[in-house]
């Protein structure tokens, strides 16, 4: 799901707000979870899932095309783990 089908499909149980307002709505919620996780923050949903923060040390790597060895730093990079909730509803045996 993009950006622009989540605004539409809040808009049509929302009829009352415009596409405008919603799009705002979704950028400000957005930007929150991206600042939060910028600060270092742990971003969670009861029932979704929680954002955060890890750290990847550094480490070498090769170059897929030449083969040549470079040196990674170390990397912060987001992570997400699913709810209780979200990681069941997935995970139902279908019948």
């Amino acid at each position: 799901m993009t950006k622009s089908e989540l605004i539409e499909k809040i808009a049509a149980k929302n009829p009352n707000l415009t596409l405008k307002e919603i799009d705002r709505i979704v950028s400000v919620v957005f930007e929150s979870i991206i600042g939060a996780l910028a600060e270092g923050e742990r971003v969670e949903f009861r029932g979704f899932g929680a954002f955060s923060v890890r750290t990847r040390s550094p480490r070498m790597a090769k170059n897929p095309r030449t083969g040549e060895k470079l040196n990674v730093g170390e990397r912060n990079i987001p992570h997400f783990k699913a709810g209780k909730q979200l990681y069941e509803l997935l995970n139902q045996s279908k019948h």
